[in-house]
Formats: structure tokens, C-alpha cells, sequence
């Protein structure tokens, strides 16, 4: 990227794991609203999918890709700092990188723990950290952190993902109020389960002959069938444009019927109850 910062005649964009997914159609979304985007990946071999979606639009003009692996939080400081220096600017930045590691937690090595925590969360931090000195001098910007239902409840199965996912609330909720005197938005997204594809990234650990194997099969049962049956991502994408929108936009944006429904049981019912309706439909 030049060295010398160029007038950006949009305002700019910096969306993490944008290769699939919700960060692909965001990408999308946010060029055709008027946004220039930096789509970044881990994999910067998958960046022509990101530049033929965008051809097909009508707005590669819009959309550059640039490698950033989060969990190499050098590399992401020198991101960031190419961004602004070729651009002037980050006016918006979606944490949105992540995967699932799923299993029961007795049964997830050490080593998945620590590499679902370093993507979802610590590579989350890095990325914020490294942009939020340049939005606190200008006192303006948007931070878009990508949570999950998963980041409401703690089921079974998902303990490392729940942990990073509930990580993220909290560390959103801290950072919001941190940032409220500088007029910096922190936003997170609550989705829950679309048709994005994800499921076959998921890390699935289970030990041979477990003495959880009912458990674990009635959970990736239900899963692969609400993923049958999941609504459209772009439900999501354009929340993120609602919110890019609001010059005040609240903390929490809960997308989808089963995360809106996760929502309102930790909200309004006793958690005995909750673990009931949760062990007859999972258990």
C-alpha cells in the first residue's frame, strides 16, 4: 500500500474473516452502501471469491482484501496501520473472524481451548486495540463485534465457543462504556444459526466409547437440523448495514427467531426452567 494517505471519497470499512460467511455477504453489504472495505482473511488465497462477489455486484471498486491472521496480533497492528495510512482513516471495524470448537468440555484437549480463546477472543482484542487509538483522536468510529446465541446460553457442547462468545459480551459491554466519552459506538450481533456453511469448519472433539456419546449424537442431531432449516444469512449483513446507519445504535442487536427465543428465556424464565426445556431438547 503507498505510504502517503489518500482523501477516501467513502467511508472505510474493516471487516475480519471475510473470506465466507457473514464477513463475505457484510463485505457485500457494505460497499453497496456507500463504504470502501477492507476484507480481510487468513487465507488470502480465498480472496478471489471475495473479488468475484464483489464483480458480480457491482462493487469491486469498493472492496480491497488484504492477509490478516488475528491471532498474530503483530500482524494485525501492521494491518491496521497500512489501512490508515493509505486510507486516512477506519470508520467502522467488524470483529467477525472466529470458528467453533464444540465438544463436551471434559473432552476438549487443552490445546483446542487455548486456539478457540486466541481466534474468537484474543484475536478480537488485538485487532480492536490496534484501531481504537486512531478512532479515540477523532472521536468517531464503530466497533462491530460479532457474537452468537451461544454467547447468551451456555450449551452443551459448545463450551469453548460459549466461553469465547461470552468473553466478547463482556469485553463489549466494558469497552462500550470506556468509549462512550470519545462518541465511539461498541456494538455487538447476536446471531443465531444461519445457512453460512460454518458447520464444516467446526472442530469437533469427542473421546472413543464416551460416556457422553447420547448426549453429543442428540446435539449434532438437532444442530444439523436447524442448519436444514436456517434463514438467510444476509439477515445479519444488513443488520450490520442498520447499524453502520444509527448514529446511536443500542448495545445488543439479536438476529434470528432461535437467538431472539434464547434471548428472551435467560431474560424472563428461571434458570431451572430453562435447563429443563434445554435437557429435553438436546439431551
Amino acid at each position: 500500500m503507498d505510504n502517503a494517505a489518500k482523501q477516501s471519497d467513502r467511508p472505510i470499512a474493516l471487516v475480519t474473516g471475510a473470506s465466507s460467511g457473514f464477513g463475505l455477504l457484510t463485505t457485500i453489504r457494505l460497499a453497496q452502501e456507500g463504504y470502501r472495505v477492507i476484507a480481510t482473511m487468513r487465507d488470502i488465497g480465498k480472496k478471489d471469491n471475495v473479488h468475484g462477489k464483489a464483480e458480480q455486484q457491482g462493487v469491486a471498486a469498493y472492496v480491497e482484501t488484504m492477509k490478516l491472521d488475528v491471532t498474530n496480533h503483530e500482524n494485525a497492528a501492521d494491518v491496521v496501520q497500512q489501512v490508515i495510512q493509505r486510507w486516512g482513516s477506519i470508520d467502522v471495524l467488524v470483529n467477525n473472524a472466529g470458528y467453533a470448537v464444540m465438544g463436551v468440555i471434559e473432552e476438549v484437549p487443552m490445546a483446542d481451548w487455548r486456539a478457540q480463546l486466541e481466534t474468537n477472543f484474543f484475536g478480537m482484542v488485538a485487532v480492536t486495540k490496534a484501531v481504537l487509538p486512531h478512532m479515540r483522536v477523532r472521536k468517531s468510529g464503530k466497533v462491530i463485534n460479532v457474537s452468537s446465541g451461544a454467547g447468551i446460553i451456555g450449551f452443551s457442547n459448545t463450551g469453548p465457543y460459549s466461553a469465547s462468545k461470552f468473553a466478547m459480551e463482556g469485553f463489549s459491554e466494558a469497552l462500550r462504556l470506556e468509549l462512550l466519552p470519545f462518541s465511539i459506538s461498541v456494538v455487538l450481533v447476536q446471531p443465531g444459526t444461519y445457512d453460512t456453511g460454518i458447520s464444516a469448519k467446526h472442530v469437533y472433539c469427542s473421546e472413543p466409547n464416551s460416556p457422553y456419546s447420547k448426549m453429543i449424537e442428540r446435539f449434532n442431531a438437532f444442530n444439523a437440523k436447524s442448519e436444514q432449516n436456517a434463514p438467510d444469512p444476509i439477515h445479519v449483513a444488513n443488520t450490520i448495514v442498520k447499524i453502520c446507519r444509527k448514529s446511536h445504535p443500542k448495545l445488543r442487536y439479536t438476529c434470528g427467531s432461535d437467538a431472539k427465543m434464547i434471548f428472551l428465556m435467560k431474560k424472563l424464565l428461571p434458570w431451572r426452567l430453562i435447563e429443563w426445556a434445554l435437557r429435553k431438547a438436546l439431551h
